[in-house]
């Protein structure tokens, strides 16, 4: 509980500073923009989150959602219906995920290692499957007719003017993606903290051995945690497709997983595994967001942003070691 008080504090106080260093960081705009931004890094965040809580970590988390927005991009380029590509390309993560869970739980190999290779083996795909930038332009209204099917097109425009909360004109209605990460946030808190199975991926991280003698299913379990996790890193990458002008397979979304894995790490989950709150997730994951935005307003310069990162993550481990250490004096 007292971690959580301390996220509320630290978003709290970003936020106040923020809202005071220029007129321009109160306008409704940027706050929209804001909330959008959180929601999409929320979304990555909030399947580490439970990853981490199970006792596992992703390092390719970025690269994979590279490779979702490119394969969005190829579907919609090819006349897929959109509805069917959204399903597609987080199917296409859940294999990923499953991927992942049989090598951790089958072959017995380490996920910093495994997850790791794929940061690079993701990224290569999406270099092979398009050899070129595709544009936002291209997706959005490149896609071509379908036969046999004349709301093709009609169904398109509802999802992605739905998805990134504009009108057809182009004008910012809502922050889409805001409204998407507290939908996943209410499904997953009632998983996490409202059925046994939430339990079960607590205790595993806690400690897998006790959990495996008291009969829990201990390798299925985290490959459901590897699934959720690349599922919504593939859902990560069509919200980057449609939040972005073009989507590069070299350089989209490198380096999201530190975003990831800093917010999760910022919102009380243990690296060790067996702690955390996906509210705590929730709120950890608004942090990088404002600091970004905050670095913006008081003209500091773009480089200082990564250092930002890794203090920030390097705080969130020495508070995570401080609790853990003070619970174990107390015992």
């Amino acid at each position: 509980m007292k971690r959580l008080l301390g996220v509320i504090l630290l978003v709290v106080t970003l936020y106040g500073v923020l809202l005071s260093s220029n007129p321009g960081a109160r306008s409704a705009g940027n706050l929209r923009n804001l909330a959008n931004e959180s929601g999409f890094y929320g979304v990555l965040t909030l399947g580490v989150a439970v990853l981490i809580i199970s006792g596992g970590i992703d390092l390719s988390i970025g690269s994979v959602v590279a490779l979702g927005a490119v394969g969005f991009c190829v579907l919609m380029t090819e006349g897929v219906p959109p509805y069917a590509a959204v399903l597609l390309v987080v199917l296409g993560g859940a294999i990923i995920g499953l991927f992942y869970g049989l090598l951790v739980t089958r072959l017995r190999l380490q996920p910093f290692l495994i997850t790791l290779c794929g940061l690079f083996i993701f990224r290569g795909l999406a270099r092979m499957l398009s050899k070129r930038d595709i544009g936002k332009t291209e997706v959005l209204y490149g896609t071509g007719t379908m036969p046999g099917h004349p709301d093709f097109e009609s169904a398109w425009n509802n999802l992605v003017y739905w998805l990134i909360g504009q009108d057809a004109e182009g004008h910012s209605i809502f922050p889409a993606q805001f409204v998407i990460l507290i939908l996943l946030a209410l499904v997953l808190g009632l998983l996490m903290h409202g059925t046994v199975y939430g339990r079960y991926l607590y205790a595993i991280g806690h400690n897998e051995s006790a959990a495996r003698y008291a009969g829990i299913r201990t390798d299925r379990y985290k490959v459901l945690a590897y699934v959720i996790c690349s599922s919504l890193a593939g859902l990560g990458g069509v919200l980057y497709t449609l939040d972005n002008p073009s989507v590069s397979p070299s350089n989209a979304a490198l380096g999201y997983e530190l975003y990831a894995i800093t917010g999760a790490v910022l919102g009380g989950c243990s690296l060790r595994g067996g702690e955390g709150l996906i509210i705590g997730a929730l709120l950890g994951t608004t942090v990088l967001p404002v600091l970004r935005n905050l670095i913006v307003f008081l003209r500091v310069p773009s480089e200082v942003e990564f250092a930002a990162i890794g203090l920030a993550l390097l705080m969130g481990t020495i508070a995570d070691e401080f609790f853990r250490r003070r619970s174990g004096s107390r015992k």
